[in-house]
């Protein structure tokens, strides 16, 4: 229960671009389903696909990745949604780094 101050990010409105409109999401609860999570980052523009990430046998890992219409609303998707409340849970969202989930993609 340490209430530290909530660190903020430089400028409000200057965010720099995150060159991806997937986002990762952490920390859920493990009631929380794919839809949960959507209807969640609905608040932040339109949701492409969400989706709970799961061990082989179905139980939630308490993570997801969503992703967003476009990079503006992954960004806005950040800003306001994280550290937000979902099912009782202050849930962390950034930008999925790993760029589609690991496929062995050519470069």
């Amino acid at each position: 229960g340490s209430s530290g101050a909530a660190f903020v990010a430089g400028g409000y409105g200057m965010a720099p671009p995150i060159g991806t409109s997937r986002l990762y999401v952490g920390n859920l609860s493990w009631d929380v389903t794919w839809q949960d999570l959507k209807d969640h980052l609905k608040q932040a523009g339109s949701v492409v696909r969400a989706d709970v990430m799961s061990t082989p046998d179905g139980r939630s890992k308490g993570c997801g990745l969503v992703e967003m219409a476009s990079e503006a609303e992954a960004r806005r998707a950040i800003t306001e949604l994280n550290d937000s409340d979902l099912k009782g849970r202050s849930i962390f969202i950034r930008e999925d780094r790993e760029g589609g989930g690991g496929g062995r993609g050519g470069g």
